[in-house]
């Protein structure tokens, strides 16, 4: 059992592949609390990123054959996982909020495992005044530690423009922070 406890995820989507379907669970158990990171981040909510969540990994493992690079399990997969936030987040076009409380940790809050802090909602509302784009940029640049190239490449944006989203976004928090904390 050790075996398949330390094996890669190549080596884990190869017994599945064979035809031990049963080891997809190791890679759900590995990357779950990541997804979870970037969906509920990404989303707001608990239900509209499990939905995201268990939807990327069932899209995962019906296209596992055609998947060829497996080495990079994990960035294919939260590109799955970034595609079906986005389509969650049109569907429910979500309506602006206002920021209301301030949060001086938002960059370890965003990074930190979901639940760890009672500021969550502090940074939930920050994050909810940002665009789809932007808050998704901050999402994979921040919770993820993605480099840009990275976000470049599960995103299908450019560099350039995922720089510009991440700064617009921290504009946009320092302008909120800004009026909150002269109130």
């Amino acid at each position: 059992m050790g075996y398949m406890e330390d094996a890669s995820d190549h080596a884990i989507i190869e017994r599945v592949l064979s035809g031990d379907v049963e080891q997809y669970a190791r890679l759900v158990d590995r990357h779950y609390d990541r997804c979870a990171r970037i969906a509920v981040r990404m989303l707001g909510n608990r239900e509209d990123a499990e939905e995201a969540i268990q939807d990327a990994f069932v899209r995962a493992f019906r296209a596992l054959d055609s998947y060829e690079n497996r080495e990079r399990f994990q960035a294919w997969l939260t590109r799955i996982l970034v595609n079906r936030c986005r389509t969650i987040l049109e569907r429910t076009r979500r309506r602006e909020t206002v920021f209301t409380d301030h949060d001086h940790h938002a960059l370890d809050l965003i990074a930190a495992p979901v639940d760890t802090s009672d500021a969550w909602p502090d940074l939930e509302r920050a994050l909810d005044s940002l665009s789809a784009e932007q808050r998704e940029a901050v999402v994979l640049r921040y919770a993820d530690d993605l480099t840009y190239e990275e976000m470049a490449r599960i995103t299908g944006t450019g560099t350039s423009a995922l720089k510009m989203r991440v700064q617009r976004a921290f504009a946009r928090l320092r302008i909120l922070l800004g009026e909150v904390q002269h109130v």
